[in-house]
């Protein structure tokens, strides 16, 4: 093993050494360890190179043996048992040659493997096991002495220098060279010592080597500037060199990022010379081999950006993890494997960069420690791929000429990986996390070269901001310079404000140089903006302005117009009168022919008429002859060629058919002449030509049918055989002809009857033709007339247009007179107004640039402070400061950030979605509308995000961190452009989301990276964060990326809103008119702006001569009058709003001490982290409280109640949740907060009521006032109110003791004229004279100030709390011992049917795997309506953030029966809290203590029972007795722990179940028996009921003397006292005992628990320390408390060490003390073991000392037990690892140490020459009871007694130490008892009563001997226990027998003990 501070080599020399090892017989496995090692994961790297042999043998594979080498040792974590578990499994190997397997559990040999080992003595646990480090042959490596180095570089250079061919003089001169760096080597170690805070300052020989690392030739002469780099002479030239100046390092740097810009994401840099500086250094750190960096500043100082630059010189690639949900060490192992590849076999150069954000779990770091220190990762690659590596890096391995084991080609790699990969470490100072990691992973510090990067100076900020502002036009270069000064100013000023800020508010504020660089940025931008819209505003202005006076110039040049239209006009009216006359005789022309026209007219339209009936005739009967001509022309189409040759071949037809024929030839008989023959053979003949005949019968003349036929014809037409149906069947060429005979007769029949009509028509027609000839003519005429009318008329319209269009052009001109001086007049009041407008945006424009640099600072740095900071910063740092510039800021003098950001409508907007209404709240609103990175308000009463979520509305996508699928919908809306709320931050942010909230873009601006995905960035997207915790605490990085607003409610703000709220219940109509009138005015505001913008831009837009454009002129009067309107009515709501203001005003007390109350109960979580109340609970009490308030009509009255309501509401709904020590803080912090208000006291007193800043170092001069007394008195006296308070006690001192001593000085009256004092100022001399009365003093002032009420202690039942309860309102039951509070819940349940049978009431004790249960319990009770009970959340810490969602999710929407009762046990401390702020502040509190004072707990034991108690029992009288006085047992068993220790040796949990069981008990025995059985009662009540809680048997002894003093037969015989002054009462009914209890039962006080009471000034003492101490740290801090210039902490605490070390003695040398003493008699066995112990305490004090010595000095890391030490020194108190070794004690470290040291001295004067001291000082012994058992061991033997049957005697005597000189013959004179609770009156050598104030009188010398225990007199006395400290319990050391006169219970119940310290 080799051991040796970092840097000394150890690992080089190991790894040198086992690299030179045949690698046929060996195998080499590096095994480092760190600080997370644990032995599972050591046994499985040393199981893996090892191959089972046989058996249960393991061993290397083949003949080869295996070398472990072990590097850092004593680096993993040493747990609590101070064990280290992989030594464990080491040793139990070396030990035994085996370890097991681990999972079936057998035993594994392992053969053939040896270890190697490193470890640094000055890191991790320092030390090893001695029974690990016996195996090893260890060596000590030492840093190398001055010769050795010399010798080693020298070497190293000299070679150097020959081979480069340097010149010879420079060759020479390398010794000198060489011992120049060895002393600066050593003279920086020297200095610069690590401590505590400077961890890092570990200065070793890596550093020194890295000096001399590749020096080429840059040792030419140095010039101005000593700065060196790789490019000074351009990038690309590797050569380390001089750099020439600063201009051309920046010109380089510059060119440089230009051409990184071009082909990575653009990075706008200063570089300002430190940034330059920071680039040649990490520039210097890259090019270096195995060089990497250590980058340490806040976030935002550039650390990554100058990073990324210097890779980029340097050409190598940046790589950085990117951390997605679930990314863990496999993912970050996969990360680094990658990069692996890429380093060590494609060879390509790397920067692995990490920051703080991407160490998502400290155990990365056990990765990145382990490539820092070896290259090495342990399991970074499956063997499949180690293999591949091998075999790909073979070739060039071969290719150097080296071997190609697999050794040397994985050593290759990983060398060429070491050199390739360069980590570069970006971590924040800021916390102590990075101390923690450099003692956990040493290699963070011991591996880098570490560049700090410095808060940037004023110089920086000022030349980067100057650099920026180049590009900002129009302002002058002086005044440039003049904003970067001070920009820089706000920046640094902004940083001392942050500081009072921590140290005043406890909040944290920084700031880093991104914030500053985002003011520049903002500056810019809002100055463009404002700039652009102030050109726009005067543009529209000017305009308008214009455009008025164009108008009035315009009027003068129409007057004139108008005047010649008037002439024209009066010529043109002539001219048309001349037109009129003789168009009127031509019209009268043509009308008269006209008339004539008509009449024809009317005669052809009558005979038009007539002849188109007559038509219509002759149509209808012709239509009727149709048909029967059809029918012919069918018949016809029946007949052809064919069947009518049939026809004519018949030889003689049948006589139908001759018949047909017949009638055909009548009908064709030519002119009329029938022929006589119509037999067949005529008809044959006419059918002789078939075709001739056929034509005949076509084309026969139907219409024309001789009536001598039709004649002859008859007699066929009457034959019946004449029927066509008939004559078909003889031949149907026949029926054809015989159809088309009937059908042409039938025809022409009907032609017949037409005929006579169609004449008549004829002869009508030719009438009418006549008729319409002579129309036309008429008409020919009269189109002649009208032609020449139409050319008259035409005249005449023209003549008519020409006079009108005259007209109207000059009535136009008239109106456009009109309409122009209606504008000019009507616009007067603009033309005014805006061109004073003009004025000022004039001035504005040239006061621009420093305006918005005020507002950009308000912006950038304001938002987090509360009003009063930002005030201040304000108006008392930055505007002075702007004055007193040289080149001033034209900057408006009385200038408001918010009328430049916002105006009176948005405002007015703003107010009406939500926003409060007061200062702070608009100026928050502002910082976040215009801020550009992304506001994160705090708002933990959760106003801002009600407004925000109003204002944006249905828009707005609300999510938290760790939703399911929340990064999915921001990635939505991210490419949508919405804006996203995230609620409800914890302090830290997934880091998933960094670059979101740096917005840092890539690919111009259009992408953001999130995860490893590229999600698409609209510009429109806003981020807006949210958190509801009251005083988070941001890093830094986060602050740098996000602008807090600090939303929190002010006192004035909340005054306000809750002014609205009490006048809207008290006067609903003044509240609504209220806020109508606010709303409307809020409308006006909005309205008028609008209205002015429209007149404005209608102005500014109307074209050319726009005074014809009445539409707009109209406009802009209906504008004009719409404003005036609204200004008179605006004129009227200010009427109206002052009477109401007057109204509400009345209210204003009420509000104002609702807000008051509101802050004091919100500042109670400083005193414990319980105390979370919200707003919205608050507002619910409120309101409840005025409803509940007396009426009354008179309002000043009203008022009072109001007030008296709304105090006490609050103060009931806040002390139920507290616990009993807070309440009297809680109610004096109010008492003294209202009275400050009324200013009805004086803040000077209440100061020194609170400090009490007691004069120092006086002594006073009376006896009955201690010296610190005293010197509050004198503090006193110094102010004129209290003037000759010190020489009036002094004078009237008999007066003032007689005061001073009484009992209960608060009830008495001061002496002399102070009894005339204030209340408060007899409580500031109170404070001085009886400090541990004040309590009461206290309570009493309470009383008299606020009322009786105020103090009383009953407190709520459980169902008037559990009204208040709902879904949204969880029940919390804070825990004590002793109390079960969900008892009432069960009850409460079961009265409203909630119970576990009904399965409706579900009650789960959380635990493991309980969490399941609960969220099924709650989910189920939300959706039915159940009850859920949770027990002890406070044992599952982890998923209580899960039960917030839970519990928030289910507060809307689910069943309106749903409760929740939770139940948790306060944390211990602070830190240990872990309960969220969401559960606890919507919930009621209930505190269930058990209550304090007597008063209260014999109440709240009554309260148990209820008159059907009283009257259960047959017995009333003993069974009430009996009850009464359990109850007063109960109560005083119950209250006596608050006296401590002298109360009960031990805290017992006594409850009401204890008392109710007993009072059953009680009843079943008086039922059962005659006599009332006192003992066995007594028994079952003190052993068993309450006896049972006891395991203390002193405790045990009080328990049955209270029993036997309260209850016994003399109870019932007349008067029975249970305490002074309080006799047991009769027989009364229950609310006759409560009121007894009232009226008879004494002040509180120690009497009424049998105590003296010197037994409460201790306790009293510090309890009123404490309220006094608490109430002042609740004062609102405004005072700057100066950061005194005094020693520091480290200073202080060694200082306190080297003094404890110097006056500890050496240890006892037990060898040589063993060697005097010639008989060990038990006396000395005694002396011996105390020596013993002494020299283990010492040893460990001296042990623990130096190491933490070493540590203050850096040569040791500081662990966590050197912190804890050098803390409890520095805080006075004994650190834990002396007292384990130590005997108990309570004092601070000063006096504990002097105690020990009186101890040594006792020790050596005793052990000098082992004679028993004449006085033994009996307290001096780590075990007095050895020495107490010696006496009677020594004695026994002398006498021969058997021991068992002995006791000690103890004699107390009348003298002091100094009247002995020797010891006695026997037993022994012991001294340094007191006595406690009474003293000893030397005298009558009895047990007296104790004086008051005089709490531990001392005993005389004690006699002890030993007797045996038959002789021993037990009559009158007192069996007293003998205690080491006032803690008594478990330091108890023997009973002593003490003579009393009294009876011995007296002692008892008093508490009588000895103790052996005070």
């Amino acid at each position: 093993m080799l051991v040796g501070n970092a840097g000394t080599g150890k690992s080089v020399i190991v790894g040198d050494k086992l690299s030179m090892l045949d690698s046929e017989e060996y195998l080499v496995k590096n095994v480092p360890f760190n600080y997370y090692t644990t032995s599972a994961m050591l046994q499985a790297v040393l199981e893996k190179p090892l191959d089972k042999k046989a058996g249960r043998n393991y061993g290397p594979p083949g003949t080869k043996k295996l070398i472990y080498f072990i590097d850092d040792m004593n680096m993993p974590e040493v747990d609590s048992y101070g064990t280290v578990q992989p030594h464990t499994l080491i040793r139990q190997h070396l030990d035994y040659g085996h370890w097991y397997d681990r999972n079936k559990l057998s035993l594994k040999e392992i053969m053939n493997v040896q270890y190697v080992s490193c470890m640094n003595p000055t890191a991790g646990s320092f030390t090893i096991n001695p029974r690990l480090q016996r195996h090893f042959s260890v060596f000590a490596l030492s840093f190398p002495g001055s010769d050795a180095l010399s010798t080693i570089y020298s070497t190293i250079l000299t070679q150097h220098l020959k081979r480069g061919n340097f010149p010879g003089a420079l060759q020479k001169s390398s010794q000198h060279l060489i011992n120049l760096a060895l002393a600066l080597h050593l003279k920086v170690a020297a200095t610069f010592l690590p401590t505590a805070i400077k961890f890092h300052y570990n200065f070793n020989l890596r550093d020194f080597s890295n000096v001399f690392q590749e020096m080429e030739d840059t040792l030419e002469q140095i010039k101005k500037i000593n700065v060196f780099c790789h490019f000074a002479r351009g990038v690309g030239e590797p050569k380390y060199l001089p750099v020439q100046s600063w201009e051309s390092l920046n010109q380089l740097l510059v060119e440089a990022l230009e051409n990184h810009n071009e082909v990575n994401a653009a990075m706008n840099l200063v570089l300002f010379e430190d940034a330059m500086c920071h680039v040649c250094r990490i520039n210097r750190i890259l090019e270096s081999p195995r060089g990497n960096a250590l980058l340490v500043g806040v976030g935002g100082s550039g650390k990554q950006s100058l990073t990324r630059l210097a890779a980029f010189i340097s050409s190598l690639e940046v790589f950085q993890i990117t951390l997605r949900k679930g990314y863990g060490i496999p993912d970050l192992k996969a990360d680094l494997a990658a990069q692996y590849i890429t380093a060590g076999m494609k060879n390509v150069g790397t920067v692995f960069l990490m920051t703080d954000a991407q160490v998502a779990d400290e155990r990365f770091l056990v990765l990145v420690n382990d490539l820092l220190a070896s290259g090495e990762i342990p399991d970074l690659f499956p063997d499949d791929e180690v293999e591949n590596i091998i075999s790909n890096v073979r070739n060039e391995v071969k290719a150097q000429g080296q071997m190609d084991t697999r050794e040397a080609c994985w050593k290759f790699f990983i060398d060429r990986v070491r050199r390739q990969l360069k980590v570069a470490l970006c971590f924040s100072p800021v916390g102590n996390k990075l101390r923690v990691r450099s003692r956990k992973f040493p290699a963070i510090v011991n591996c880098t070269a570490i560049d700090w990067f410095h808060e940037w100076p004023r110089e920086a900020l000022e030349s980067v901001s100057l650099r920026f502002l180049q590009g900002t036009e129009n302002i002058e270069a002086p005044v440039k310079e003049s904003i970067s000064k001070f920009m820089a100013y706000v920046h640094t000023s902004v940083n001392g404000m942050s500081r009072s800020y921590l140290s005043n508010e406890r909040r944290y504020n920084y700031t880093t140089p991104k914030s500053f660089l985002e003011q520049i940025k903002l500056y810019q931008n809002l100055l463009l903006k404002k700039r652009k819209e102030l050109a726009a505003k005067m543009e529209r202005l000017e305009n308008g302005l214009q455009k008025l006076s164009s108008t009035s110039a315009q009027v003068d040049d129409l007057k004139a117009k108008l005047a010649a239209q008037e002439v024209e006009l009066k010529q043109k009216n002539e001219d048309a009168d001349k037109l009129i006359q003789v168009v009127g005789i031509e019209t009268e022309k043509v009308s008269k022919e006209k008339a004539i026209a008509d009449d024809e007219e009317r005669k052809v339209a009558l005979i038009t008429q007539e002849v188109q009936q007559k038509q219509r005739d002759c149509e209808e009967d012709l239509t009727k002859a149709e048909p029967a001509l059809a029918a012919a022309q069918t018949a016809l189409n029946t007949l052809n060629k064919t069947n009518l040759t049939e026809l004519k071949s018949f030889g003689s037809p049948p006589s139908a058919v001759s018949n047909v024929t017949a009638a055909v030839m009548v009908l064709m008989a030519p002119g009329g002449k029938v022929p006589k023959d119509r037999n067949w053979k005529a008809a044959k003949v006419a059918m002789s030509k078939v075709d001739g005949f056929l034509d005949s019968l076509v084309n026969f003349d139907k219409e024309n049918i001789h009536e001598s036929c039709l004649r002859a014809l008859q007699p066929y037409l009457q034959d019946p055989e004449f029927n066509p149906e008939f004559v078909t069947s003889k031949s149907y060429a026949a029926a054809g002809l015989c159809s088309w005979v009937i059908n042409i007769v039938r025809f022409y029949e009907v032609y017949c009857d037409v005929e006579p009509k169609r004449q008549a028509l004829s002869k009508a027609n030719a009438e009418l033709a006549a008729a319409q000839e002579k129309l036309a003519s008429i008409k020919a005429k009269i189109v002649h007339l009208n032609e020449n009318l139409a050319v008259l008329t035409a005249k005449f319209e023209k003549a008519t247009a020409e006079k009108l269009k005259c007209q109207e052009e000059a009535e136009a001109t008239a109106k456009t007179i009109s309409l122009a001086n209606r504008l000019v007049g009507g616009l007067a009041s603009e033309n005014v107004r805006w061109a004073e407008s003009v004025k000022d945006f004039k001035i504005q424009e040239s006061a621009l640039c420093g305006d918005v640099l005020l507002i950009t600072a308000f912006v950038s740095y304001l938002g987090y402070f509360t009003k009063k900071y930002r005030q201040d910063l304000m108006d008392s740092v930055w505007k002075p400061y702007l004055r007193q510039l040289k080149v001033a800021i034209p900057v408006t003098p009385s200038l408001d950030p918010l009328l430049m950001l916002t105006d009176d409508a948005d405002i007015a907007a703003w107010q009406n979605e939500g926003l409060p209404a007061d200062r702070m709240s608009t100026e928050n609103a502002t910082i976040l509308t215009n801020c550009e990175r992304w506001p994160l308000m705090v708002d933990p009463q959760l106003q801002g995000i009600k407004w925000i979520k109003t204002k944006y509305g249905e828009h707005l996508r609300v999510t938290r961190i760790g939703q399911k699928g929340y990064l999915d919908m921001i990635e939505q809306a991210l490419a949508a452009g919405e804006v996203v709320l995230i609620e409800n931050l914890e302090e830290s942010v997934d880091p998933v989301l960094g670059p979101l909230l740096g917005r840092e873009t890539i690919k111009k601006g259009r992408y953001i990276k999130i995860g490893d995905k590229e999600c698409e960035y609209n510009p429109n997207f806003r981020l807006i964060l949210h958190t509801k915790l009251a005083n988070p605490h941001y890093q830094p990085e986060m602050q740098a990326q996000c602008t807090l607003i600090n939303f929190t409610v002010t006192q004035d703000g909340l005054e306000d809103q809750l002014l609205a709220a009490v006048v809207s219940m008290e006067r609903p109509d003044l509240e609504e008119l209220k806020s109508d009138l606010t709303k409307q005015q809020n409308g006006f505001k909005i309205t008028l702006k609008t209205l002015e913008d429209n007149l404005l831009s209608r102005l500014s837009s109307a074209s050319g001569n726009f005074l014809g454009d009445i539409a707009l002129v109209e406009n802009l009067e209906v504008t004009k009058q719409t404003a005036a309107e609204i200004e008179e009515k605006v004129q009227e709501s200010k009427v109206t709003e002052t009477k109401i203001n007057e109204a509400r005003e009345h209210y204003r007390p009420a509000a104002a001490r609702a807000s008051l109350l509101y802050f004091i109960m919100n500042d109670l979580n400083s005193i414990h982290p319980m105390y979370q109340f919200s707003l919205k609970a608050f507002s619910v009490v409120f309101q409840k409280a005025v409803e509940r308030a007396a009426m009354n009509e008179n309002l000043k009255e009203r008022v009072a109640n109001l007030i008296d309501s709304i105090t006490f509401s609050v103060f009931q709904y806040t002390t139920r949740g507290l616990f009993e020590c807070d309440k009297l803080t809680y109610t004096a912090q109010v008492t003294f907060q209202i009275l400050l208000m009324n200013k009805e006291i004086n803040m000077v007193e209440l100061d020194f009521l609170l400090r009490y800043p007691a004069q120092p170092g006086v002594i006073s001069p009376v006896e009955f006032l201690s010296n610190q007394s005293w010197g509050g008195v004198k503090a006193l006296s110094s102010m004129e109110q209290f003037r000759n308070l010190d020489r009036d006690i002094e004078g009237s001192a008999k007066r003032w003791k007689k005061y001073v001593e009484s009992e209960c000085p608060e009830k008495e009256k001061f002496p002399q004229e102070w009894k005339n004092k204030s209340a408060l100022q007899k409580l500031c001399m109170m404070r001085a004279i009886r400090p541990d009365r004040m309590t009461y003093a206290v309570r009493d002032f309470v009383e008299e100030k606020l009322g009786s009420k105020y103090v009383v202690g009953r407190s709520q039942d459980f169902a008037t709390s559990f009204e208040e309860s709902g879904p949204a309102t969880p029940m919390f039951f804070i825990l004590s011992p002793g109390v079960d509070p969900l008892k009432d819940v069960e009850k409460h349940g079961k009265k409203l049917g909630y119970t576990f049978n009904n399965r409706n009431f579900h009650n789960v004790s959380l635990g493991q795997g309980q969490e399941v249960v609960a969220e099924q319990a709650l989910d189920l009770a939300a959706a039915e309506g159940h009850w859920v009970i949770l027990q002890n959340i406070h044992l599952v810490a982890k998923w209580l953030s899960s039960l917030e969602k839970k519990l928030e999710q289910h507060s809307e929407g689910s069943h309106l029966e749903f409760r929740v009762f939770i139940s948790a046990e306060p944390a211990a401390s602070p830190e240990g809290h872990t309960i969220p702020q969401g559960i606890l502040e919507n919930s009621i509190k209930i505190t269930n203590e058990p209550p304090t004072g007597m008063h209260a707990n014999l109440h709240k034991a009554l309260d148990n029972f209820s008159q059907d108690t009283l009257e259960m029992c047959t017995r009333e009288n003993e069974f009430k007795s009996i009850l009464f006085a359990l109850c007063y047992f109960h109560a005083v068993v119950a209250e006596r722990r608050k006296f401590g220790p002298q109360g009960w040796n031990r805290l017992y949990p006594f409850n009401t179940g204890d008392l109710t069981i007993s009072v059953n008990v009680l009843y079943n025995y008086l039922e059962a028996s005659s006599k009332v059985p006192y003992d066995d009662l007594r028994y079952l009540f003190g052993e068993i009921m309450y006896g049972g809680h006891i395991t203390d048997d002193w405790d045990r002894r009080l328990c049955k003397t209270y029993l036997e003093e309260f209850i016994k037969p003399e109870m019932l015989e007349g008067e029975f006292l249970l305490a002074p002054g309080f006799p047991l009462p009769g027989n009364l009914d229950y609310n006759g005992y409560h009121q007894y209890i009232d009226d008879a039962l004494p002040a509180e006080s120690p009497y009424l628990y049998g105590l003296h009471p010197n037994a409460e000034i201790g306790f009293l003492t510090q309890t009123s320390e404490k309220l006094f101490r608490t109430i002042l740290e609740l004062q609102p801090r405004n005072t700057s408390l100066g950061e005194g210039a005094g020693t520091t902490r480290e200073e202080k605490v060694k200082a306190l060490l080297d003094d404890i070390l110097e006056k500890l003695t050496d240890e006892f040398n037990i060898p040589e003390l063993m060697a005097k003493v010639e008989e060990r008699t038990p006396y000395i066995v005694v002396a011996f073991q105390e020596c013993e112990r002494m020299n283990l305490l010492t040893s460990e004090i001296r042990r623990s000392l130096r190491e933490l010595d070493l540590g203050l000095k850096g040569e040791l890391t500081m662990t966590s037990d050197m912190e804890t030490l050098q803390n409890a020194i520095f805080l006075d108190t004994v650190p834990e690892s002396w007292t384990r070794r130590a005997y108990p004690s309570m004092a601070g470290l000063c006096g504990w140490f002097a105690d020990l040291l009186n101890r040594i001295k006792e020790l050596e004067t005793w052990t000098g020459d082992f004679m028993l001291p004449s006085v033994v000082w009996l307290a001096g012994f780590f075990n007095p009871q050895s020495f107490l058992t010696a006496i009677m061991q020594s004695m026994a033997r002398k006498n021969e007694w058997p021991l068992d049957k002995m006791t000690l005697q103890c004699d107390v005597t009348k003298r002091n130490r100094e009247d002995f000189t020797s010891p006695p013959r026997e037993g022994a004179y012991i001294h340094g008892f007191f006595m406690e609770g009474a003293r000893w009156d030397m005298q009558t050598g009895l047990i007296a009563d104790a004086r008051l104030k005089d709490l531990t009188p001392s005993m005389p010398i004690i006699f002890i001997r030993a007797i045996p225990v038959d002789k021993q007199d037990n009559r009158n006395v007192y069996p007293c226990p003998v205690y080491k400290t006032r803690q008594r319990g478990p330091t108890y050391v023997w009973t002593f027998n003490l003579k009393t006169k009294e009876k011995p219970s007296k002692w008892v119940l008093a508490g009588v003990a000895l103790l052996l310290q005070i």
